[in-house]
C-alpha cells in the first residue's frame, strides 16, 4: 500500500505542477482546462478539481478518482503529505472526469490526458475543421493532420467516446472536438501537455499562413518518414 500511497503523491505533485505549464502557455483562462494522470498499475487516476483557479491550486487538491469518475476515499494517504484522504471530499472532480476516464479505460498505452481551451486550436475546433499537415513540425509530432471529433455535450462519457474513436484512426496525440477545444493524450501527463502547447502552436502557425494564401501540402510518404524519424530515431 505504501507504494501506491507513494506514486500518488508523486503523481499530485506532478499534476499540480503541470497545471502551470497551461498558464504558462497561455492555453487556459480562469478555471478552464485540465491535466489528469493514471496511476500506473492501478484502475485510478489523478485530475485537477473542478472550480479551483489555477493560482490556488496545490498537490493536496489533486483528486483521485477510478476510471469511471467516482471519488476515491477513507484511506489513509500519510505519504502524501497527511492528506485526509485520496478523494478530497470537499472537492468535486473536474467536469470533464468522465471524458478522462473513457480514455483511461478504452486506451491503456495513455497516461496522461490534457483539455484545454486554447485561442487557435478552439478556433479551428469551432469551425469543424482539421489542421492539415503543412509544417514538418506536424510531420514530427503528429504524423499528419489533426483531426476534428464530434460534438458531444460534457456529462457523460460521450466527450470520450468521440476522442477514442477518432484518435484509433489517426497518429495524432490530439484531436478538435467540434464546437468544444482540443484534448490530448500522451504516455504520461508531461508528454499530454507537450502535445496541447504543439497543437496550440501549429494551430497557430496554419491559421497565419492561410491569411498569407494557400499552406504547401506535405506528399504523406514524406510525413511517414518525418514521424517515423521523430518517434523513434530523434533526441534517442
Amino acid at each position: 500500500m505504501s507504494a501506491l500511497l507513494e506514486s500518488i503523491a508523486r503523481l499530485r505533485r506532478e499534476v499540480c505542477a503541470l497545471h502551470a505549464e497551461l498558464t504558462h502557455y497561455q492555453l487556459v483562462v480562469w478555471t478552464a482546462g485540465n491535466v489528469s494522470a493514471r496511476v500506473p498499475g492501478y484502475d485510478l487516476m489523478v485530475i485537477k478539481p473542478s472550480g479551483v483557479s489555477y493560482a490556488g491550486l496545490s498537490p493536496e487538491l489533486m483528486v483521485v478518482t477510478d476510471l469511471y469518475g467516482t471519488p476515491v476515499s477513507g484511506l489513509s494517504a500519510e505519504a502524501d503529505g497527511g492528506a485526509a484522504d485520496w478523494g478530497n471530499p470537499d472537492l468535486t472532480p473536474s467536469s470533464d472526469t468522465a471524458a478522462h476516464a473513457y480514455v483511461y479505460r478504452n486506451m491503456p498505452e495513455v497516461g496522461g490526458v490534457v483539455h484545454t481551451h486554447s485561442t487557435y486550436a478552439t478556433a479551428w475546433a469551432a469551425r469543424g475543421e482539421p489542421i492539415p499537415c503543412v509544417l514538418t513540425m506536424m510531420g514530427d509530432e503528429f504524423g499528419g493532420p489533426i483531426p476534428v471529433g464530434p460534438f458531444a455535450l460534457i456529462g457523460d462519457d460521450s466527450i470520450g467516446r468521440g476522442i477514442v474513436d477518432t484518435l484509433a484512426h489517426s497518429t495524432s496525440p490530439a484531436v478538435l472536438m467540434q464546437n468544444h477545444g482540443p484534448f490530448t493524450v500522451g504516455k504520461d501527463a508531461r508528454s499530454a501537455v507537450k502535445a496541447a502547447v504543439m497543437c496550440e502552436e501549429v494551430a497557430r502557425t496554419v491559421h497565419i499562413s492561410r491569411q498569407l494564401g494557400e499552406p504547401l501540402p506535405i506528399d504523406p510518404a514524406q510525413i511517414d518518414s518525418l514521424y517515423a524519424r521523430y518517434q523513434n530515431v530523434y533526441g534517442r
